[in-house]
């Protein structure tokens, strides 16, 4: 009797470890996935000096911002100083080209709450969330079920705001993501801040 006690305690702790090192074995392939494309977007900080288009430099960042964090899609809407408006200025995913280019009102869903708090969010369930406006997922046939959002700011300035939405397997955006998003947020505030400041010279 105690030796089956032993076995069974036995094939639990092996299955425990199995259970553990498959999941570090995952932690590592995505710690060498960030560390990559966190080597990309210092590659592309590079650049914002140099005198390249500004759109394409924003598509290159939220690529590597997808890549980093796993998420099946993503945009980056710009602040129209004329309105408040949001306009979705660059977009990955499923609706790219219709998206492109729509605009959002002022403090509408979660992209307007960022905007006007200057303050991340990270939400599990977007239907769930007050802040979520289900408008743009309507009118272009989409579910969005996690939202990674941060402001896009440069001397405390938003200028727009960039988003990652769907973490892949379904699984649910974290702080490490947060962080690596804050990181490509002040990316683009610089990128936009320097695209400007050329045009006001030229």
């Amino acid at each position: 009797m105690k030796f089956r006690g032993t076995m069974h305690f036995l094939q639990q702790e092996n299955s425990r470890l199995t259970d553990e090192n498959e999941h570090l074995l995952d932690e590592v392939v995505r710690l060498r996935l960030i560390l990559r494309n966190l080597g990309a977007l210092q590659e592309i900080s590079m650049h914002i000096n140099a005198r390249t288009d500004v759109m394409q430099l924003l598509d290159r960042i939220l690529q590597a911002a997808l890549e980093s964090i796993g998420a099946e899609d993503g945009s980056l809407l710009l602040r129209d100083p004329d309105t408040n408006e949001l306009v979705f200025v660059v977009v990955r995913g499923a609706v790219r080209e219709a998206l492109t280019g729509h605009r959002i009102p002022p403090g509408e869903g979660i992209a307007g709450y960022v905007a006007e708090s200057h303050l991340p969010v990270i939400i599990a369930n977007a239907q769930l969330d007050q802040r979520f406006s289900a408008r743009v997922d309507q009118a272009f046939n989409f579910k969005t079920r996690s939202v990674l959002a941060a402001p896009i700011l440069h001397d405390a300035e938003v200028k727009g705001v960039i988003q990652v939405l769907n973490k892949q397997n379904r699984q649910e955006f974290n702080e490490t993501d947060m962080m690596i998003l804050n990181v490509v947020a002040q990316l683009a505030g610089d990128a936009i801040a320097h695209a400007e400041l050329y045009n006001e010279e030229a």
